[in-house]
């Protein structure tokens, strides 16, 4: 399965377009792909604290 967007492809919590396509942790209980803003929600929903993103170096 391709990470890429597919014509068509709508996030399922947003209906808003997903350009990269993110999977839900199983526990979440949500069938289809994210888009980048509600799985970032999501995972603040689920593990509270702060994020800090790695391999910053490689943007």
């Amino acid at each position: 399965m391709s990470d890429c967007l597919a014509e068509g492809d709508k996030c399922v919590i947003c209906k808003g377009p997903v350009l990269y396509k993110y999977n839900a942790m199983p526990n979440w209980d949500i069938k289809g792909p994210l888009c980048g803003k509600c799985y970032s929600q999501k995972i603040y929903e689920h593990y509270p604290g702060e994020h800090v993103r790695v391999n910053l170096d490689k943007e």
